[in-house]
């Protein structure tokens, strides 16, 4: 009798391999994803509490903060500050902090600033990635889609 001999792999061995190599390509693409969310967000933060350090150094030369006459100021749609002297947050560049940062996503106004000389609150806005409750950049007013750094309690809840 002739014995076939076959060498090689079944169609129905292949498509097990290729839906076993897709499943786990995508839980690796989701578990970068996250990660770099999280980047983003350790960034964010980061940089809120560094311009906040700038705005207590301007304070403690003026004995004010960089005021903003109660109105919000972005780098693009929030009046087209900027980062540069006359950005978003006056007066800090280049003695406080060499330019006002953007977000890390790109989003042009992903930091806002409102100040009355006295006090003043400082929002990443809308580009946080997760809003921890328990966090000390929770923002009560702006519970989904701000986290922020203030002077005080009153400006933390009412701005």
């Amino acid at each position: 009798m002739y014995k076939h001999k076959s060498s090689g792999f079944t169609l129905i061995e292949l498509l097990v391999v290729i839906a076993i190599i897709a499943l786990l390509s995508s839980t690796v693409m989701s578990s970068l994803s996250s990660a770099r969310a999280k980047s983003r967000d350790a960034t964010r933060a980061a940089t809120l509490r560094s311009l906040q350090a700038a705005l207590e150094m301007y304070y403690n030369d003026n004995n004010a903060y960089p005021n903003t006459s109660l109105s919000w100021r972005g780098a693009v749609t929030f009046g087209v500050w900027g980062t540069g002297a006359t950005g978003y947050i006056p007066g800090l560049v280049p003695t406080y902090i060499s330019k006002l940062p953007l977000d890390p996503l790109g989003t042009g106004d992903g930091y806002l600033y409102i100040s009355n000389g006295t006090d003043y609150k400082l929002l990443s806005h809308v580009s946080p990635e997760s809003y921890p409750t328990n966090s000390a950049l929770y923002d009560s007013v702006r519970p989904t889609w701000a986290w922020q750094v203030s002077s005080s309690p009153a400006a933390a809840t009412t701005w």
